[in-house]
């Protein structure tokens, strides 16, 4: 399950896990103008682990995710 909101100055998704248990902790996509944050909560610390990404590192997961082991690089095609 997730859901989508849509803030002031950012798209917010949050994904809730509904698979077996255990369960992980809900992930938030917080998605700016300037760069992607993708946020989880640590039982263990007890602290919220944050990972900052730019456009361009969005857009290379997003392509990596159906490409087969390898090096690439994505070119912008004018």
């Amino acid at each position: 399950m997730f859901t989508i909101e849509h803030e002031f100055d950012a798209t917010v998704i949050t994904l809730v896990d509904e698979g077996s248990a255990p369960l992980q902790e809900d992930v938030i996509v917080n998605s700016f103008a300037e760069c992607i944050t993708v946020e989880q909560f640590d039982a263990r610390t007890e602290t919220v682990v944050r990972i900052t990404l730019s456009p361009e590192q969005v857009r290379d997961l997003a392509a990596a995710l159906d490409l087969p082991e390898g090096v690439y690089q994505l070119r912008q095609v004018d």
